[in-house]
């Protein structure tokens, strides 16, 4: 799914999806649910949050190779979700790059918490998010969760980042 190694010779370009990406962005984050490492999402699904997404794309060919969204959940709170890297390119930043992206965005947005739902809580840790119980994160557990197939068995591990405000100079 992601990673964290420096990358290859190449600069990692993180750019905002645009509908181009919609049916690479579905086809990513579809081969890892039938891994079983996140859940499905229609084309639909990712044509409607399209504007949540920044990709990674192939510099050869531009089909998208990593994937990631910001959707905001209430006026302090934002959820990183659908991060995804095509198998044969992880070990090389691009995870980690998505991460980064969808923090700025966070900062600029005013927001002062993201969260994650993650089976790889060390690579988040490893970009300084911490473990959290995902009860302490009641909007998305009523907004979105009760309608999942796994709850309330989830087993993913939320993780949370607290930002401090753009203007401070912070980083991840």
């Amino acid at each position: 799914m992601a990673d964290t190694a420096t990358p290859a010779s190449t600069e990692i370009r993180v750019e905002r999806a645009t509908v181009r990406d919609g049916e690479g962005i579905a086809r990513l984050v579809n081969f890892w649910a039938a891994q079983g490492q996140m859940l499905p999402r229609t084309v639909g699904e990712t044509y409607e949050n399209l504007r949540d997404f920044f990709v990674v794309r192939d510099p050869e060919d531009g089909h998208v190779i990593g994937c990631a969204a910001l959707h905001i959940t209430w006026s302090d709170l934002a959820e990183l979700k659908s991060l995804a890297v095509e198998e044969n390119t992880q070990s090389r930043g691009l995870g980690a790059a998505l991460v980064r992206a969808c923090v700025e965005e966070g900062r600029s947005l005013g927001l002062t918490r993201l969260f994650a739902l993650t089976y790889r809580p060390g690579f988040f840790e490893r970009l300084g998010w911490e473990q959290a119980d995902v009860m302490n994160l009641p909007r998305k557990v009523w907004n979105e969760c009760y309608r999942c197939p796994k709850f309330p068995g989830c087993d993913e591990i939320a993780m949370v980042l607290d930002l401090e405000p753009a203007s401070t100079g912070a980083s991840v």
